[in-house]
């Protein structure tokens, strides 16, 4: 089946377009362009090189941009049904590399609350997710990853899992259980891996454990993107890390070494490396606004926001639990029970798609791309995900005039949508 969008504004990575339209055949985007209809200019049909009119045909559109069977209208090419978004914004589907949950469920359980909390944040125009798992009995990482496999291959909305423990310094553990904290030693690493199958996108690593570097290696080799975090190192270590290969940072600030005049640490070393992604919880409460205004502006295009969201997400405040951890919520922000330890967050993709709108500065197009097209490239997947654009996969949010989603699809496939 194939469906035509139109009468959106369109906001990614590569801009802005009012009177925007995308032809949809099952799961992929076939052909984009902008209408006259309703906008006066003229009509624009683009391909996956950029040309115009006959090259969106050769990518799967009719070519009939005129309508002319009556069912596309002036400027646009037929289709089976149609979907008439009035003018409202419509960006690609967001991508969270890093969330434990949501909606009341913990991604550590069973794989029907992994399902349940996926709900959630699809609701809220997260069309993509990493699995990100805490610190917890080897066994129960094993099986854990096993659950996330096998509902890659039946879910292709996951991306796969993110082991954000075992391997992180004991002094900046954060909300991971000290006794589940282990060093880096190979024949773990393969365990891991392993019990993945093929599966497992990302690993947090502290690399001042005995063996981190030498960790970096063989996770880098076995296909997985490392990420530098939960760690004590310092500017020079770090910027080892990133020389054998990793090209992460989880949630930068945060169980990290900050930024010194005399120490810079390794924030710095991340922004100073084109290589390297820095993750971001733009919530509000992880990082302050002015300094993550900081952070986006001195490593632009290179920052992508995550919600490191746990069960609470979407859901009031109480008592939580993530992994073997109490958690306590008040006015929305998670902290390890009697501490003031932040114990994951409480956001969603489009609250902090909307803070960054509102509080950095940021234009609609640099904060989509922070949400969409970055998280996706620092998985290897910014060919098919992150664009409204010809050979991309379609999702697809639409958000009103205070970017509050409106509807969500996924695969081309509508989701329902938080109100």
């Amino acid at each position: 089946m194939t469906i035509l969008f139109h009468d959106a504004h369109k906001v990614d990575a590569d801009g802005e377009v009012d009177g925007f339209w995308m032809l949809v055949d099952g799961d992929r985007i076939v052909s984009v362009g902008s209408s006259p209809r309703r906008r006066g200019a003229a009509a624009d049909a683009t391909g996956a090189t950029g040309a115009t009119g006959a090259a969106s045909a050769s990518h799967g559109g009719s070519g009939a941009l005129d309508g002319s069977d009556g069912r596309g209208g002036a400027g646009l090419p037929p289709a089976d049904r149609t979907v008439d978004l009035g003018g409202a914004h419509l960006t690609p589907g967001l991508v969270d590399l890093h969330t434990h949950g949501g909606g009341g469920h913990s991604f550590d359980h069973d794989a029907a609350s992994i399902e349940a909390g996926l709900a959630l944040h699809r609701s809220h125009g997260t069309t993509r997710s990493i699995v990100s798992l805490v610190a917890a009995p080897i066994a129960e990482l094993r099986g854990s990853l096993q659950r996330v496999a096998e509902l890659q291959q039946r879910d292709q909305l996951v991306l796969g899992a993110h082991l954000e423990g075992p391997f992180l310094a004991p002094d900046r553990r954060g909300a991971h259980h000290r006794h589940y904290l282990a060093d880096p030693d190979p024949v773990l690493i393969d365990e891991l891996v392993d019990a993945g199958w093929g599966t497992l996108r990302q690993v947090t690593l502290a690399p001042e454990l005995p063996g981190g570097l030498a960790a970096v290696d063989r996770f880098v080799a076995a296909g997985v993107a490392v990420a530098v975090g939960h760690t004590e190192a310092g500017f020079d270590l770090t910027r080892q890390a990133f020389d054998r290969g990793a090209t992460l940072v989880t949630h930068a600030f945060n169980a990290m070494n900050g930024i010194h005049h005399r120490d810079p640490g390794p924030i710095i070393a991340a922004v100073g490396d084109e290589r390297v992604t820095i993750e971001l919880v733009l919530d509000g409460v992880h990082v302050h606004p002015e300094v993550a205004t900081l952070v986006l502006r001195s490593a632009p295009g290179r920052v992508a926001l995550v919600t490191d969201a746990m069960a609470a997400a979407g859901s009031p405040d109480g008592a939580y639990r993530l992994g073997d951890l109490d958690v306590t919520v008040s006015d929305g922000v998670a902290t390890l029970t009697g501490s003031d330890t932040i114990a994951g967050s409480t956001s969603t993709q489009d609250h902090a798609l909307r803070v960054a709108l509102s509080r950095t500065g940021l234009t609609p197009t640099e904060a989509v791309a922070a949400s969409t097209i970055v998280p996706a490239r620092a998985l290897g997947l910014d060919d098919r995900l992150g664009r409204l654009a010809p050979g991309y996969v379609a999702d697809a949010v639409a958000w009103d005039t205070t970017w509050s989603v409106e509807r969500v699809w996924a695969a081309g496939v509508e989701v329902p949508a938080a109100r």
